[in-house]
């Protein structure tokens, strides 16, 4: 177990063990072939379906995971697993419920190095972004079983009599899909599954196919401390996500486009009985810096928040809206930070960026950089020549005309657009002027700035003056991580307080003595 703990505000590791655990670890998955991630139902190891293979995106000739496609009856089967172990575990008393995930928990604690290594090799995240997703997860447990003691397992004793005793209590809806992405395929995951899990719901997990292999590692590990059947897992793509939301379960929790999402909720039960579907989903977000900011402050959140994990995260900043009066000095600030950003290997203790995770988003970069010399000005950036991969330098384009595509839609890539406006009130109407609305940041000393932010941003998880992050670096107890608008399905946000309730329904008891 490691000594030190980061975060996604940390600036290394400053653990030397830790660092060298973590080398000998990637070393070892880069050299060779990784096996094929069976689906897990109930105890039932099945390995039918279609491969699908993953290469690391820093070493694209070496094979990190593997998987199959799950078909439409491997999914019905984990269901129905799901679904036998629901009763059992939803009776077994919360505090052996919370007793079990801590034990979750403290064997991750042990294999810090090994499970960041395999997020690394399928995702291309430097080591402190990998180390520091792994670490999440400990606190995200301690965070979910701590809400599920502190509210005494949502039970609560309303007005009652002598002869009458009034209770109302939240309880678990039954089985939950959890959906995870490929940006944050350990954190996430564990996130949607504790909270699902803690609260007395069973799971069918199904890992983005972009990581397998991370994803299903730290769920054989829930796997391991709980009932058969609490946790089962089905790989594939887009269709075993469809296939799997098609089923009854009770509940869908997702993280991952917004597009997807949307179509989630939109997709009925097979009984037509509403259920609930917990979506956090991608954002255009925006940081405003005004006239009186400090410039300095501004640029390194800025820089942060857009290349952390090459801007594959959903909170990643990825437009500026400055006041004209700063806006060449803020630009130059931008520009020399982005500039100064090391993109390489996460072997290499300098990367400060790895690559993009795949060809897709790859294109998706390649076009946004073409159209945004076309209508725009390219300030830096671009493709890192004479290298294997999908590598990019911090991209930063200025001078788009207003509602400008690039303003308006997400890439989820080190891409950063930068407006000016001629004021404050300008800059907050162009911030909420996208259908997004999961984060924001502002820079600005005038508290009446401040203060008109936080009443007027469309978006559930902002940020004043954060040079560690301008709009991102949510930690579970610490922040919510909330999305309004098209960013969330619920109005309710992981990491936070109100999380766990949207995993149970309420019923009120009334019992009278009998006579």
């Amino acid at each position: 177990m490691s000594s030190s703990k980061v975060n996604y505000s940390s600036t290394s590791l400053g653990d030397e063990v830790l660092d060298a655990r973590f080398e000998d670890a990637l070393k070892e998955l880069r050299a060779v072939e990784s096996p094929i991630e069976p689906h897990l139902v109930g105890d039932r190891v099945v390995e039918d379906g279609n491969l699908i293979e993953r290469f690391d995106p820093c070493v694209p000739g070496a094979r990190v995971s593997a998987a199959r496609a799950g078909s439409v009856e491997v999914v019905q089967a984990a269901v129905a697993e799901a679904r036998a172990a629901f009763r059992g575990w939803r009776a077994m008393p919360y505090a052996e419920r919370t007793r079990a995930l801590r034990a979750v928990a403290a064997e991750t604690s042990e294999r810090i190095a090994e499970i960041a290594a395999i997020v690394s090799a399928e995702t291309g995240k430097t080591r402190l972004e990998a180390v520091g997703e792994t670490q999440e997860v400990l606190d995200m447990i301690e965070h979910y079983c701590s809400l599920m003691e502190d509210n005494d397992g949502y039970h609560a004793v309303q007005k009652s009599t002598d002869t009458e005793k009034n209770y109302d209590v939240l309880v678990p809806y039954g089985v939950f899909a959890v959906i995870s992405p490929f940006n944050f395929p350990v954190a996430l995951t564990v996130g949607m599954m504790t909270g699902a899990l803690v609260t007395g719901n069973t799971v069918v997990l199904k890992p983005s196919d972009k990581t397998p292999r991370s994803t299903a590692e730290i769920a054989r590990i829930f796997h391991s401390h709980l009932p058969s059947g609490v946790v089962n897992i089905v790989h594939g793509g887009a269709d075993t996500g469809r296939a799997l939301a098609a089923t009854d379960v009770d509940g869908i929790a997702f993280t991952g486009s917004a597009q997807v999402g949307w179509d989630l909720v939109e997709t009925p039960s097979p009984t037509g009985i509403p259920r609930p579907v917990l979506a956090e989903m991608g954002g255009q977000n925006p940081a405003i810096v005004a006239v009186s900011a400090n410039l300095d402050d501004a640029a390194e959140g800025i820089v942060r928040s857009a290349f952390g994990l090459s801007g594959q995260k959903c909170s990643a900043c990825r437009r500026v809206v400055v006041v004209d009066e700063v806006a060449e000095a803020l630009v130059e600030k931008i520009v020399a930070r982005a500039e100064a950003l090391v993109v390489g290997d996460p072997l290499d203790t300098a990367t400060n960026m790895g690559p993009v995770i795949d060809d897709a988003i790859a294109r998706r970069v390649d076009d946004a950089i073409e159209v945004g010399r076309r209508d725009g000005t390219i300030r830096t950036g671009g493709r890192v020549p004479d290298r294997e991969g999908n590598f990019f330098a911090p991209t930063v384009v200025t001078d788009l005309p207003d509602g400008h595509p690039l303003t308006r839609d997400e890439l989820f890539a080190p891409f950063l657009a930068i407006t000016t406006v001629p004021d404050f009130a300008a800059a907050l109407d162009e911030a909420n002027a996208v259908e997004y609305g999961l984060s924001a940041g502002v820079f600005s000393r005038d508290e009446d700035e401040v203060q008109l932010f936080l009443d007027d941003i469309e978006a559930g998880v902002v940020y004043v003056n954060r040079a560690a992050g301008a709009t991102t670096g949510a930690w579970p107890g610490v922040q919510s991580f909330c999305g309004w608008k098209r960013s969330g399905s619920s109005g309710k946000g992981g990491l936070g307080l109100w999380y766990l309730p949207g995993f149970m329904k309420e019923q009120s008891r009334t019992i009278v003595r009998a006579v």
